[in-house]
Order: C-alpha cells, then sequence, then structure tokens
C-alpha cells in the first residue's frame, strides 16, 4: 500500500456535485492498494498514521499524533499512485490492483482506523472525484507498507 498523508485544516471531496466526505482538523488520506497487498498491510498503515506525530504541540515542534489532538481522516482512493511513468509519456497502471481487491483492502484500511475511534469520511471507490483541502503546513508525507 501507499498513502500520501497531508496534514489538513478542512478538506471534502465531492462526487457529482454531492459531498460525500468532509472534515475539519486532520489527515487527507490518498491510499493507492497494489496486488500483493494484504489486510495485514492495512492495519500497518492505519496504526502508523494514527500514531504519526505529525501535529504541532504547544513549543510548536512535531510531537502529537492525529489521535492527540482529536483529528479527523479523509480517506480517498488513488489508484494513480501507482502509476508508472518511467517509459514513455503515458503512465502504466499494471501495479495498480484490480478494483474488487483494491475495494477490500481500501475498506479494511479505513475500518481500522474506525476502530481507533478515529472519525474517517471518505470519497466514492472509483469514482471521479473533486477533492479540496486547506493543507496545513505544507505538511505531506509519503508512506509505504512494504
Amino acid at each position: 500500500m501507499r498513502v500520501v498523508v497531508q496534514r489538513s485544516k478542512k478538506a471534502s471531496v465531492t462526487v457529482e456535485g454531492e459531498i460525500t466526505g468532509q472534515i475539519t482538523k486532520g489527515l487527507v488520506l490518498l491510499v493507492g492498494v497494489t496486488h500483493n497487498d494484504t489486510e495485514e498491510d492495512a492495519a500497518f498503515l492505519a496504526d502508523k498514521i494514527a500514531n504519526l506525530r505529525i501535529f504541532e504541540d504547544e513549543n510548536e515542534k512535531m510531537n502529537l499524533s492525529l489521535m492527540d489532538v482529536g483529528g479527523e481522516i479523509l480517506s480517498v482512493s488513488q489508484f494513480t499512485l501507482y502509476g508508472d511513468c518511467r517509459k514513455g509519456r503515458r503512465p502504466n497502471f499494471m501495479d495498480a490492483a484490480k478494483p474488487d481487491y483494491a475495494t477490500t483492502i481500501y475498506e479494511a484500511f479505513n475500518s481500522f482506523l474506525r476502530d481507533k475511534g478515529i472519525r474517517v469520511e471518505t470519497g466514492q471507490f472509483g469514482a471521479m472525484m473533486d477533492v479540496s483541502l486547506i493543507n496545513d503546513g505544507p505538511v505531506t508525507f509519503i508512506l509505504e507498507s512494504k
């Protein structure tokens, strides 16, 4: 799995003009799944993200986690994270998992986050989505399970 983590002041995702998810302070996650990802990968990244100390404390140091600040998550499926652009001018998506498998892992990932007591909002898997966010910092990280 590959997840782009963006610290956000507020964010939303819209599908066909309808807001499907929105958050205030928290994280926007762009989530990509590849063929050999498992629920163990999803659990690992959910734990890592929930406890990643990327929010500022009273001394303006990144010492607090999403759990510490009571933040929310906007999780958006993003198969293009596995687009390979090394050759030619058109991305190759051979490393992205097929939709039925990717959906299972993506939903497990969100479930693991919710099990930690985190409010998780989502987009709509496989849909064309408009994602809007105010990136806080900006603070952005890329995490991988393997």
